[in-house]
């Protein structure tokens, strides 16, 4: 197994929420210093054609790694390879949602794939997921049992990665390449950054252990001060932009905020939560902007958070915002599936501001 050179700088965030009424939800952050050419949402059919390793831009498909998906999925990702979806994240018909996640200087894979397992590129690995896996058990037995993530380059990079899913349960899984072996994390808390690993940010959760909700009660010194803000039972609570600092706050906010009655409520709340640990452009200074190639798009010198997105497994709804224009958009599943053609939707990225004061007369 050979350990990532290239170095990457990417934030993301992801989350999972489940409603009062039970709706299970579950929404990222993509953060970057650019997207690539055609990125959009999509609709990919049953029976999609796709290969598992290889391409055909880079002329190195092999047949044996040739397959149809079993399930329909909507999400967003990169679509010009005529061979292979190229999914960030996404939705299936089961209700099965993930998407994968920068892992920098921590993601390890194969020179040579396992006895008896098929070759995975790893920004292949969730549509592959998707496209063949109906819940959270059937992720983990074809990871554990049938692929190997490999060390192929795929455009030119090789890029770090984790990944999160979860499924109609509820139950998130978080999957982590590391140098030792491929570390599958069940029943996790619902969170998940950037490096370093899902255990490391789940111990640090205990440094931050006296955090609340509630303000602390006037102080008694050598006289009485009274509380004249809120929100003092968080003091503490890092809020800069780093993966360890995103995690603890995407926690408390699992923790604490308010999941919503139905779907409706929850998506508007789960895509504030996610506001809570977006860049804003010029915050994050890219130190080292390299590896441009000519599918890059939309390149800024900082990271910042192209888009949400946000999905419901009951529903098969699929949401999604960029970062110039906040109005939810959606693709429902459901209107899709009967069909055996791939549908793509621009994401939307200029602002569009609705007027509501058109149309009115002052007083003369």
């Amino acid at each position: 197994m050979k350990k990532q050179e290239r170095r990457m700088e990417a934030g993301c965030s992801a989350l999972s929420w489940i409603t009062e009424d039970g709706k299970c939800l579950w929404g990222r952050n993509l953060d970057y210093d650019r997207i690539a050419k055609g990125s959009c949402a999509a609709y990919l059919p049953k029976e999609t054609s796709y290969y598992t390793w290889g391409s055909s831009i880079d002329e190195n498909l092999e047949e044996e790694n040739h397959r149809k998906s079993r399930y329909a999925c909507a999400g967003i990702g990169f679509f010009e390879m005529s061979s292979t979806p190229v999914l960030y994240e996404g939705i299936n018909e089961e209700g099965l949602m993930g998407g994968q996640l920068y892992y920098r200087e921590f993601a390890v894979y194969h020179q040579q794939a396992r006895p008896e397992t098929t070759k995975l590129q790893p920004p292949f690995l969730v549509f592959h997921l998707l496209a063949q896996c109906k819940n959270i058990q059937e992720v983990v037995q074809v990871m554990e049992h049938a692929v190997t993530l490999m060390d192929t380059k795929l455009l030119g990079t090789i890029a770090p990665l984790h990944w999160a899913f979860c499924d109609r349960t509820g139950e998130m899984v978080i999957i982590e390449p590391d140098k030792e072996r491929l570390n599958i994390y069940r029943n996790t808390i619902g969170v998940m950054t950037n490096s370093p690993g899902y255990p490391w940010h789940r111990l640090n959760l205990l440094n931050y252990a006296g955090l609340r909700n509630f303000d602390y009660e006037t102080a008694n010194l050598d006289e009485t001060l009274r509380q004249c803000f809120s929100g003092s039972g968080a003091q503490g609570l890092p809020g800069d932009f780093s993966s360890p600092s995103r995690f603890l706050r995407l926690a408390f906010l699992k923790r604490y905020g308010k999941k919503g009655k139905n779907e409706e409520e929850g998506i508007a709340y789960l895509f504030r939560a996610l506001q809570n640990v977006a860049f804003p452009i010029g915050a994050v200074k890219v130190s080292e902007q390299e590896n441009l190639t000519e599918y890059d798009r939309e390149i800024e010198p900082y990271d910042y958070t192209v888009y949400t997105s946000v999905m419901c497994a009951q529903s098969l709804r699929f949401y999604w915002t960029t970062y110039r224009n906040q109005n939810i958009r959606y693709l429902d599943l459901k209107h899709m599936m009967g069909s055996s053609q791939m549908f793509q939707f621009p994401l939307g990225k200029e602002p569009d501001f609705q007027c509501l004061s058109q149309g009115i007369k002052a007083n003369a």
